[in-house]
Order: C-alpha cells, then structure tokens, then sequence
C-alpha cells in the first residue's frame, strides 16, 4: 500500500485556504516529500504527518513557490531529534541551491545527501519504490516523477514440491532472495513464483507545457498528479506564454496515458474557485478530481 497527500494545491503565492503545491507519499514506514513551497510545514500539521520521518525530498525546479518551505522544514526536523541522512533529488544545481536556503538553517543535527539530475530521463530506487525523473517543459528546468511499487507472482507451493524444494525456504523465495543450499543448490524465485501481477503507480507533474513524456511516464499509473494552472477556457494563451497548462490539457493527457483517476492542482491564485470547470473537465476525463489541500488516498494491490 502507498499513501499519497496532496498537501498544497496552490500555484505562486499561498493563500488563506490554499497552501502551495507539495505532495507526500509514505510506503512501508519510509515517507517521500515532492516539493516544499511556503506553508508545507503548516499542512503536514492540518493533515496530522510528521516531518520527522521524511526521507526523500524530490524537487522539481527551483521557483521560489516549490522551494521556499525548506529553510524552515529541515529547522523542525533538527528539532525533533532527527539524525539520519537526508535525500535531497533535484535538477542540476540542486546541492548549490539547497546550500544557499540553508544559510537561515545551518544547525541541523543530520546530514543532507544530494543527487543531482542530469539526464532528460532517469531511474532510481528510493524508499523501496522504483522511482522515474522526466524532464517536462518549463522556462526553467524542470522535472516531473513517477513512483512504481513491483508486485510479484502468486506462491505455488506444488511447483515447490514439484521441485523438491524444503519447506524452510519456501518464505525466502517468496520475498525474492535467492539461495545457495548446502549442498550447493541455487534455488531462485522464479521457481515457486507464478508470472508477475500488476503492482502500482503514481505520476506527479507540475509547471510545464504538455509533452509526450509525461504520457509515457503516466501510462496505466492508478494516480496522475498533474498540474491545471488554469481552468478559464479563454486562458490557453496565457497558459503557453508561461509554459503551464490549463486543466483541459491536463485531461487530455490523462485521457491518452489511460491512467485510472486525475487530481488536478497547483491552481493560479486568480482561480478562487477550481471546482466550478469540474463538469467540462470531466467531459474530456471523466475520472478527474479537481483536488483540495490535504486530499488523501490509498493505493492498494488489486486482489486477484
């Protein structure tokens, strides 16, 4: 199971019932933050998380309303006692920029590790999800992420009979170790596991232009995040001159990524009322959620 809140929906500037966009994941005890915009500390406490148990940061870009929170997050984690090292993902530049905001935060009991991203498209593991960076387009550079958790076979215990392999190693192989026995048998999973089963996927992008690599990277995901600066029809062109998007692109490429349900968010603050275009959004995605602060889901395993 992921556990995914979309704790700030806003864009630019925060506002009274709207935080700035971040999101944050928890899987298997570890939590991944994206984004720390002003506000995200106060968020995490309207949802009822701790910071203290983050062990990613991935960021974005570099604007100032997906980056500001820091200074003041990292200082509450050192308060509460933290003193393992943290993960900080970013484009290039990342350690630079982080070094910079912290020269407000620099007694913190823990270390910061950073790595850097290079590529148009990378991979990674964090937290025991598999985790894609994809560069999207902004007028900075920018990068969208998508997280995948795996999902082994089914055991076949006759298969495990079948094979004569002992009982003592059917929960090992079951976790995917493999095994050299003492008498100098390999024994791996493929063994006793049937063919993989569908495991689950989240997609989160923000501040770009639409493109073909957020689809590639949203494709059958059970979430797409993905940003809807805009909900005003006649905002397209403005939309394109900053490089955002309006919630109608945004649903279209939810539509063509044939994901199972869209949150739209990091809203303009000229937006007062998102969920007013809720019905002609749906026209084109009809599983679009025009998303609040604090929105939450589980994402489960489909039992078979």
């Amino acid at each position: 199971m992921i556990e995914v809140c979309l704790l700030g929906t806003g864009g630019m500037m925060p506002l009274p019932h709207r935080w700035l966009t971040s999101m944050m994941l928890r899987y298997n005890g570890a939590s991944i933050l994206v984004d720390c915009g002003e506000g995200t500390q106060i968020a995490l406490k309207e949802k009822g998380w701790s910071p203290k148990p983050i062990d990613v940061m991935l960021f974005t870009h570099f604007h100032a309303d997906h980056i500001s929170g820091l200074p003041g997050m990292l200082l509450t984690m050192g308060n509460a006692e933290r003193t393992e090292p943290l993960l900080i993902v970013g484009p290039k530049g990342v350690e630079r920029v982080v070094e910079s905001l912290r020269m407000i935060a620099r007694d913190i009991p823990f270390e910061i590790k950073y790595k850097e991203l290079k590529a148009n498209e990378e991979s990674f593991e964090a937290c025991g999800l598999k985790v894609n960076a994809y560069k999207v387009c902004h007028n900075v550079t920018c990068y969208g992420y998508s997280f995948e958790l795996d999902r082994a076979g089914r055991f076949d215990a006759q298969r495990a009979k079948d094979a004569g392999i002992e009982l003592c190693y059917w929960n090992r192989l079951q976790k995917g170790e493999v095994i050299t026995t003492e008498d100098g048998r390999i024994l791996t999973p493929e063994m006793v596991l049937g063919p993989s089963r569908k495991g689950l996927k989240l997609a989160y992008c923000t501040d770009t232009r639409p493109t073909d690599v957020i689809v590639k990277y949203a494709e059958g995901a059970d979430l797409f995040i993905c940003e809807g600066m805009y909900g005003e029809p006649d905002k397209l062109a403005k939309a394109k001159e900053h490089k955002h998007m309006t919630f109608y692109e945004a649903a279209e490429l939810a539509k063509r990524a044939d994901v199972k349900e869209m949150w739209l968010t990091h809203y303009s603050p000229s937006l007062p009322n998102p969920k007013a275009y809720t019905n002609d959004v749906r026209e084109i995605f009809p599983q679009t959620v025009v998303a609040k602060d604090g929105r939450t889901v589980e994402l489960k395993f489909v039992e078979d």
